[in-house]
């Protein structure tokens, strides 16, 4: 089989599952809301962990920056320039309660990711002609706008309520380390068994170009969700008939909840009647 095709068929289910869940890659239910009151820090920690394994662009920033780091020492030192980066905003802004538009912030994220395809393809070289900056430092500086997207999503539970707050984040943050090390763990596996395939070289560009677009698809998705609603919380992203969500807005003015009902925002003293179309 042609390796090219090899690759096309590996990276064509990530951007398919992106597709139809990067919505959610942040998402906080009523059900994870209602697990953290009834639970202790045990649930902020599992929480955490599978923040981690379902954050599509956590991970895919990560599966860019693991992929031609072949020595342990190197996969040590940027992830835990990653850590580090985003364990402070996570802590420093969740307990001080630092937040901003969500939509925007994950927008940035998946910047980030776009920035690291571009960069494994070489492109500050092939198309800027210019070296691409310290590897270790945006790391490190993605790590904190990463952490931030995380801080905006731990500040909608309740980590404040029946005191212990900050063991509260902690334990959310040492639940997305466990999840981070499983999703490195199988990230390793993956590219060592390529790394040392003939045709890696051709892998490397399908790879990293679907980087490029999953980042792009991550990005409309969330100025998408931005732009469309000056609540976030209230645009209904979630819902399948999407279309019709954007005519309703349009000739009724509702706001929307994020299960797909709609609250109006200024009720008519009388039951709506029907009108006959006039097509």
């Amino acid at each position: 089989m042609n390796p090219r095709h090899i690759g096309v068929r590996l990276c064509l289910p990530l951007v398919l599952l992106l597709t139809g869940s990067t919505a959610f890659a942040h998402g906080i239910s009523a059900a994870a809301r209602q697990r953290m009151i009834d639970g202790g820090n045990l649930e902020y920690l599992r929480l955490g962990a599978e923040h981690m394994i379902t954050g599509y662009d956590h991970l895919l920033f990560l599966f860019g920056v693991m992929f031609f780091l072949s020595r342990i020492t190197d996969i040590i030192k940027f992830v835990s320039a990653f850590t580090i980066g985003h364990t402070i905003t996570l802590i420093f802004a969740t307990y001080w309660q630092i937040t901003a538009n969500y939509y925007l912030v994950d927008a940035f994220i998946a910047v980030t990711v776009v920035y690291k395809g571009f960069e494994n393809l070489d492109g500050f070289r092939k198309y800027l002609n210019t070296a691409s900056p310290s590897l270790l430092i945006m790391v490190l500086f993605f790590g904190l706008v990463h952490g931030f997207g995380l801080s905006t999503r731990l500040q909608q539970l309740p980590v404040d309520e029946g005191g212990g707050m900050l063991m509260h984040i902690i334990s959310f943050n040492v639940g997305v380390e466990i999840g981070q090390i499983a999703a490195l763990v199988l990230m390793w596996a993956v590219l060592y068994f390529w790394q040392h395939r003939a045709h890696f070289s051709v892998f490397s560009k399908v790879a990293n170009s679907g980087l490029i677009v999953a980042g792009c698809l991550l990005l409309v998705m969330q100025l998408h969700g931005y732009l469309h609603t000056t609540d976030p919380d209230a645009f209904p992203i979630g819902r399948d008939d999407h279309a019709h969500v954007h005519a309703e807005m349009e000739s009724h003015g509702h706001a929307h909840n994020p299960d797909g009902s709609h609250m109006q925002e200024d009720a008519p003293s009388e039951p709506a009647k029907n009108v006959p179309s006039h097509d």
